[in-house]
């Protein structure tokens, strides 16, 4: 495998990241008030309602972009491994703020369903295309970089986009119901909405669980876990792998990895060994920040 299939190192991830949580933030900002004055002037209470949704949107921005820089500071003396833990808890808040978002715009959307509707306007609409076109290209972007880069805070950040491309889309329909059908159809954005923040509901559990499980210290299964062992493995004075161990910390990965040798080596050779495998490790993919290896007598030979 060569160095460029490997996912940037955790720093420059977290950096990018941040980047982005920052253009985020603008255009969440922007729809916010957008959103909220066509509501007002259009008497469409869905895009008043998904307005709100955005302006929540703008707070989980502001958290993303402070934890992704805070996560991406180097070890210190009180952080030895690092600030990587930032990364799941912000991840764990953006779940909060959609779930409560879901919850609010349920209920908001529920308790007016009865309330006198004017006819919104059809203006509305258009902004609500833009919305769902500049969010849509924003998700596909985010998630493919959160992906690579292995960070469940920048996929919850592209998440966030996706809720707010699917709430755009129920608020359209709904208005669009409403214009069409008259004023019998005018509480169709209300159920629109409804049926949306289940949508976001659920997105925001996906959220939380990985987050929670980073937050626990699950260790990490997969091809991280067989490219750590093969890369022990292709040290030539290694007869077995006993234990591997591995954490995720933020974006990057701690391993503590137990081999046999040949017990009749010297305590230098047996050194050399543990270096070799611990830089055969590393280079196998940048985002292991360290290797710990305990050096074993082999058995049985």
């Amino acid at each position: 495998m060569n160095a460029a299939s490997h996912p940037q190192p955790a720093r420059l991830s977290l950096q990018t990241g941040a980047r982005l949580a920052l253009i985020g933030l603008v255009v969440n900002i922007a729809f916010a008030i957008i959103k909220i004055g066509g509501g007002i002037w259009g008497h469409a209470y869905a895009l008043i309602a998904d307005g709100m949704e955005s302006a929540i949107d703008v707070a989980g921005s502001i958290v993303i972009w402070g934890g992704l820089r805070f996560a991406a500071r180097p070890p210190d003396e009180t952080h030895p491994y690092g600030h990587g833990k930032a990364e799941p808890l912000t991840a764990i808040f953006v779940a909060g703020i959609v779930l409560i978002a879901a919850i609010g715009l349920a209920a908001d959307s529920a308790y007016t369903m009865s309330s006198p509707h004017a006819e919104p306007a059809s203006f509305t609409l258009l902004i609500l295309l833009i919305v769902v076109v500049v969010k849509e290209t924003l998700f596909r972007y985010v998630i493919r970089f959160g992906r690579s880069a292995g960070s469940i805070a920048i996929e919850a950040d592209a998440w966030r986009h996706r809720a707010d491309v699917l709430s755009s889309i129920a608020a359209f329909i709904g208005i669009s119901i409403a214009l069409i059908g008259g004023e019998s159809w005018r509480s169709a954005d209300n159920w629109a909405a409804i049926f949306v923040c289940l949508v976001i509901a659920s997105i925001g559990v996906g959220l939380l669980r990985p987050a929670l499980y980073d937050i626990l210290d699950t260790a990490p299964r997969g091809e991280i876990v067989d490219r750590i062992r093969a890369a022990a493995a292709s040290v030539k004075q290694v007869v077995r792998i006993d234990k591997n161990l591995v954490r995720k910390m933020g974006l990057s990965f701690y391993v503590d990895l137990h081999v046999e040798v040949d017990g009749d080596i010297s305590v230098r050779e047996g050194h050399d060994i543990a270096h070799e495998v611990k830089r055969a490790i590393q280079k196998s993919d940048p985002r292991i920040a360290d290797v710990l290896v305990h050096i074993e007598p082999a058995k049985n030979l």
